[in-house]
């Protein structure tokens, strides 16, 4: 705490009450002379939180700058992309033209960051950490499948704030949820918590070509991917495994079958997925279900019109719908695969490790139309 007194001439005095607290410091400035006060408020004076980003050329970290540049609580140190060192930033991620001067870098000032977010490939984080020697001070966000597996050799947090929040705001590092599992998780979550998986699990997800990823690919050329669609890897996706691990934290014992079918979309970005088991709810009863267990999300919402994919692209939101067939109840669920299924909610778990809204600068808007 810091109290500091200035007195002028005409004998009005600024006195300021500083307490540090978060990312910065509060502050009562009060006005007064010898009588009475004349004006006080309270201020923050903001301390910025210092980024590096590596593997700064694919399609998450292009999100991830795009959200990063706005924020108005961070300064990025450094991107990190040994491929396109010394280049600008923008020549590769096209879309930041006008918004950044940033180049990429090969270095890695490590010391001189608070939070890192690993932007890898796939295998590429657990070698980066077996490589490097990240101050204990960093805060690590994982955006691959590396450490989503609880394990005692590592110790990060699973990051879907859905159902981890408050670890996740006291964790140093995060293992970022995959872009299916977020969208089929959220579409289960009720129903394991309330301990009503019974019955086998039944999901059709449909992608759009971003989730395969920046390097080009049989499946992801226009050629091949334009007015096309393909399943790939039915009933053995990689995601199913966080899928499980989550769904057995709130529903402890659960070992029903999750017979998933992944869909290659004809699109560039976005997941729909439609989920149905078992369940002896009436709609109605579902429904508050659902409502009751996502009331304090910020960014899953509930909804009672059959919705489309447009309304979660270029957002941060979850989108759920209800349906009852006889026994059977259908869960629509919907994500942007690059926001919500990855960047954006890299960008929210960082905001819960720094003590920040976790809405900050993920006030994004759908395309709509």
């Amino acid at each position: 705490m810091l109290i500091c007194c200035l007195c002028t001439p005409c004998g009005i005095k600024t006195i300021s009450l500083v307490i540090g607290y978060g990312r910065g410091f509060w502050g009562l400035e009060v006005l007064c002379c010898s009588d009475f006060i004349i004006f006080s408020k309270y201020v923050f004076l903001m301390i910025k939180i210092k980024v590096g980003i590596i593997g700064g050329a694919g399609y998450t970290a292009g999100e991830l700058l795009r959200i990063l540049i706005n924020h108005p609580n961070v300064e990025i140190a450094f991107v990190n992309s040994s491929s396109n060192a010394g280049n600008p930033v923008a020549d590769v991620h096209s879309g930041l033209i006008g918004e950044t001067e940033l180049n990429f870098s090969s270095e890695l000032p490590l010391n001189k960051v608070d939070v890192l977010f690993l932007c890898s490939a796939h295998g590429d984080s657990k070698k980066f950490m077996e490589a490097n020697e990240v101050p204990a001070s960093v805060k690590i966000i994982d955006l691959s499948t590396d450490y989503r597996a609880k394990s005692p050799n590592h110790d990060f947090v699973y990051g879907l704030p859905e159902i981890n929040r408050n670890e996740i705001t006291k964790a140093t590092r995060v293992a970022n949820p995959g872009c299916f599992a977020t969208a089929i998780q959220l579409a289960l979550f009720p129903l394991a918590a309330a301990g009503l998986l019974t019955d086998e699990i039944h999901v059709n997800a449909i992608t759009g070509s971003t989730g395969a990823g920046v390097k080009p690919s049989e499946t992801s050329h226009f050629s091949w991917r334009n007015n096309n669609i393909s399943i790939y890897k039915p009933f053995g996706h990689q995601h199913l495994d966080e899928i499980g691990q989550s769904l057995r934290q709130l529903q402890a014992g659960f070992k029903k079958a999750i017979n998933f079918i992944p869909v290659r979309g004809n699109f560039a970005r976005g997941i729909y997925a439609t989920t149905y088991t078992t369940c002896a709810l009436n709609l109605n009863e579902a429904k508050e279900l659902y409502a009751n267990f996502y009331h304090n999300a910020a960014f899953t919402f509930v909804v009672d019109k059959n919705p489309d994919l447009k309304q979660v692209v270029n957002t941060n939101k979850g989108i759920i719908y209800l349906e009852k067939h006889d026994e059977k109840l259908l869960i629509v669920s919907m994500i942007d695969n690059l926001l919500k299924g990855a960047s954006g909610q890299a960008v929210q778990n960082m905001n819960l490790m720094f003590g920040l809204d976790e809405k900050t600068g993920l006030a994004l808007k759908s395309i709509g139309f």
